[in-house]
């Protein structure tokens, strides 16, 4: 299933393919494609639970300390 994940406040590049990479070689994740110009990650995922949805903001905010992830 595809999710969509808004990373309100991005504002690096670099940040943005690190997240990308990081995200991607998770447990349960098939693909991950952020986009640095929409501000958006997209996940192709087969369930997306909380912890999953936790870790995934724990890795943005490493990188991104500022950028708030929010589910759309």
């Amino acid at each position: 299933m595809k999710k969509t994940i808004k990373l309100e406040g991005l504002d690096c590049a670099h940040c943005a393919a690190k997240i990308e990479k990081k995200v991607a070689g998770m447990k349960g994740v098939d693909s991950c494609s952020v986009n640095f110009l929409t501000a958006k990650m997209i996940l192709e995922v087969e369930e997306l639970s909380d912890e999953m949805f936790n870790e995934i903001k724990k890795v943005v905010n490493k990188f991104e300390p500022d950028v708030e992830v929010k589910l759309i």
